[in-house]
């Protein structure tokens, strides 16, 4: 069996791409996308119809509340097309400038959602992604309610994990690649290569608290940088990958052993829930954490602005 193969025997291998194209070709069981994904394969030709839709199905005007809910639909689109081609769930991510607003998170959430049930789809097959902020964590305790499962994303410490862990949130995707990013700008003379990457320890530290705790929220290891990262934590309980590296997965035949697996004993207490404070506190006491998730923040939300001039600019054409 090639890597990608022996990898879908002890983790779920998740898409992370809004390419049709590629998740059709590389088959993963779920897909992820965000605002940046989506632009980028807004742009390609062979998915405008997504944007015409989108554009035809909304009631347009060319001003801002119509444009965030064409922008809202294209994801929905995009989403509902990805759910033909696998067998799992979608996670389709809330625009990022309500990452400080609970009420607006869970309101957009419940828009989303909605789009997909009047598509046919249930909203079983869609994970609602948001910012591992407090508010952003709020909201999905909310939703989870609601019985909409969540995926709470741009997670970069054990705070942000465990706060996730306390409002019953059903995944997380801790950030591997970023992590490292910051560790190698701040502190270049450092050998962070195979299990000293700080990406790698900061989901392993997150998976063993989970499972010694018997948490039922599961782990979603993403933002990888390269194969063996994804090599060192094969087995955890689900991996969102590029294309681009599950190719490269796929064209090797390297044995590929587990490096995560669940506690067989688990903690008989149960850890006592962080407060906002202690949530805060704990985040600001992490600069590396701190500064990743503002900025990915910002990231996602110059990537919409992009996507709604997008949208915009075919309202103008003729």
């Amino acid at each position: 069996m090639n890597q990608l193969e022996q990898l879908s025997k002890m983790t779920v291998v998740v898409a992370d791409s809004g390419d049709i194209a590629a998740i059709q070709q590389l088959q993963p069981t779920e897909a992820t996308t965000n605002p940046s994904l989506i632009l980028q394969a807004s742009q390609q030709a062979e998915y405008q119809h997504l944007l015409h839709s989108a554009l035809k199905s909304s009631a347009l005007k060319g001003n801002e509340n119509d444009i965030a809910a064409a922008c809202e639909q294209v994801t929905v689109n995009f989403g509902c097309e990805i759910l033909r081609h696998i067998p799992g769930r979608v996670s389709t991510e809330i625009d990022a400038r309500l990452s400080f607003d609970t009420e607006a998170s869970v309101s957009k959430a419940l828009s989303i959602i909605g789009r997909y049930k009047a598509a046919g789809v249930d909203s079983s097959r869609v994970l609602i992604k948001l910012a591992a902020t407090w508010q952003g964590i709020q909201a999905a305790a909310r939703l989870e309610k609601l019985g909409i499962h969540c995926n709470l994303t741009l997670i970069f410490s054990l705070a942000q994990a465990k706060a996730c862990a306390d409002a019953g949130v059903t995944l997380i995707s801790p950030f591997v690649g970023r992590i490292l990013d910051w560790y190698k700008q701040n502190q270049p003379e450092q050998d962070f290569s195979g299990d000293k990457d700080p990406g790698v320890m900061s989901v392993k530290t997150i998976y063993n608290h989970y499972k010694s705790h018997g948490i039922p929220t599961v782990v979603m290891g993403a933002s990888f940088r390269n194969v063996d990262q994804i090599r060192q934590l094969a087995g955890c309980d689900l991996l969102t990958i590029a294309p681009n590296l599950l190719l490269q997965l796929k064209d090797s035949t390297d044995p590929l052993p587990a490096a995560l697996q669940p506690h067989t004993t688990q903690s008989p207490d149960a850890p006592k829930a962080l407060s906002q404070a202690e949530f805060l506190w704990q985040l600001n006491e992490d600069a590396m954490a701190t500064e990743k998730l503002a900025e990915g923040i910002r990231k996602f939300a110059v990537d919409q602005h992009k996507l709604e001039q997008l949208l915009q600019n075919l309202i103008q054409q003729p």
